[in-house]
């Protein structure tokens, strides 16, 4: 029965799963498994991997064994060698005055090849580098440009917490971080508080993001629930009905006179109170109708 294992190829690195078979080991012991480029030296980080399928358990590759002496022996003389590259690559790098700057040199297990990590902000033509490095070391030569988050996680560092970098002991994927999740999380939005040691905003601000982005649902949630329980409340309370003001009487004033003369007078000849041009018909009708009876 296999038995799925985690490992680390480089202190800085990714955990990559293996096929332990039957050896037994305990976390930390130093084995030698197989790789791509042939075999490397690695640390057990997880003595039982259940993130692998049953797709990915055919294509694992296998450990060979426990590192012994000779291998432990082999490693202190890859990381001689690495220092020694690290200091000459540095020195050339200046005197060919490449925009670039070296992070690292890793060397395979039976020293085979040479991997140069360095960062850039644009493009470097290196062709001339390279040659150099080849015929100095006699080996392989690869150049590998990486990013801030990258250098921040293999050079290692402490972190405003007080402890070390995420990225440099068990963050294996860098997740995109927003200035939003520090906004919800109502933290200040000053760059020196919320920025990591390679200049980019802090891995951390991720990982709370979904609670904090949940609790604030659940409380949008109980406040709409608020709302309706008040609107309710308002619906089923009695409401009064509406009471028409009583009409005032009129009082007269004092002194106050009935109308006008004309006002009077028509009232006297019972005409209807209108306008001058009808008053006026009115005049010529009577008028008429005056002069008719005397006829």
């Amino acid at each position: 029965m296999s038995r799925i294992i985690g490992v680390k190829l480089q202190e800085w690195g990714k955990v990559f799963y293996y096929d332990a078979q039957q050896i037994e080991l305990i976390n930390q012991d130093q084995i030698i498994v197989e790789t791509d480029e042939g075999l490397g030296l690695g640390t057990v980080r997880m003595l039982h991997a259940e993130q692998v399928n049953n797709q990915q358990k055919d294509r694992l590759k296998k450990v060979i064994r426990k590192a012994n002496e000779e291998d432990l022996m082999q490693q202190e003389r890859n990381k001689e060698k690495e220092n020694t590259a690290f200091t000459y690559c540095r020195e050339k790098i200046a005197r060919l005055h490449l925009n670039m700057k070296l992070v690292n040199v890793d060397y395979l297990f039976d020293g085979s090849k040479a991997t140069f990590y360095f960062t850039a902000e644009e493009r470097v033509d290196f062709r001339e580098l390279v040659k150099d490095l080849a015929s100095y070391f006699h080996t392989r030569i690869e150049l590998r440009q990486v990013g801030v988050r990258d250098e921040a996680r293999i050079k290692g560092g402490i972190g405003p917490c007080g402890r070390r970098l995420c990225c440099s002991t068990w963050i294996d994927n860098f997740e995109p971080v927003s200035v939003k999740m520090a906004k919800v999380q109502k933290l200040s939005l000053n760059p020196a508080n919320i920025s990591g040691m390679c200049g980019r905003l802090m891995c951390c601000l991720a990982y709370e993001y979904q609670n904090y982005v949940s609790g604030e649902m659940k409380r949008a949630a109980a406040a709409k629930a608020k709302e309706k329980e008040e609107k309710k409340l308002e619906i089923n309370e009695p409401v009064e009905p509406l009471k028409r003001p009583e009409p005032k009487p009129e009082r007269k004033k004092e002194g106050q006179k009935k109308g006008t003369r004309k006002g009077q007078q028509r009232a006297k000849e019972g005409s209807p109170k209108k306008g001058r041009r009808d008053w006026k018909r009115y005049k010529q009708k009577k008028g008429k109708k005056e002069e008719g009876k005397k006829d």
